[in-house]
């Protein structure tokens, strides 16, 4: 088994396991959905998540799709990035880590390589005594093919 296999299975698991912690019913539907999370290489909206699963899945709901992504944005296994057209979720790196956001073709790009960005929340829960919830850096611009 590749480890991209390895991370995926892993991925694939640790999401299974929070909707069960939750209660949440383990249906074809869910399982197929968080595999598409789990293999997810950019950052699908609900809408691109709901109508990837209605190819297999004729009669699934999209209200399905976004009642199992508040679970898991709630048990932090995804992360919602709230654009300004409509919000995207990462499965693959439900961490919180800086976006870049083409203004041309809209192409999101994970900026995971910057090192400053992931001791920021303590730095600011130190300095401003305030407890990080949540963290969303996005930087808008023109990526390298729309420039």
């Amino acid at each position: 088994m590749t480890i991209d296999k390895v991370i995926h299975q892993y991925r694939f698991d640790s999401l299974v396991q929070k909707l069960k912690a939750r209660g949440a019913r383990i249906t074809s539907h869910r399982l197929v959905m968080l595999e598409l999370l789990a293999d997810s290489i950019g950052h699908p909206s609900a809408a691109q998540i709901y109508n990837t699963l209605r190819e297999r899945f004729p009669t699934i709901s999209l209200a399905t799709v976004y009642k199992t992504l508040a679970v898991l944005k709630e048990e932090g296994e995804v992360l919602e990035l709230i654009l300004p057209v409509e919000a995207r979720y990462d499965g693959n790196k439900p961490y919180p880590h800086p976006h870049l956001i083409c203004t041309g073709c809209s192409k999101i790009i994970d900026g995971d390589e910057l090192k400053s960005f992931s001791n920021a929340s303590k730095e600011i829960m130190g300095m401003y005594e305030f407890d990080v919830a949540q963290t969303q850096l996005v930087f808008y611009g023109k990526c390298k093919d729309c420039r």
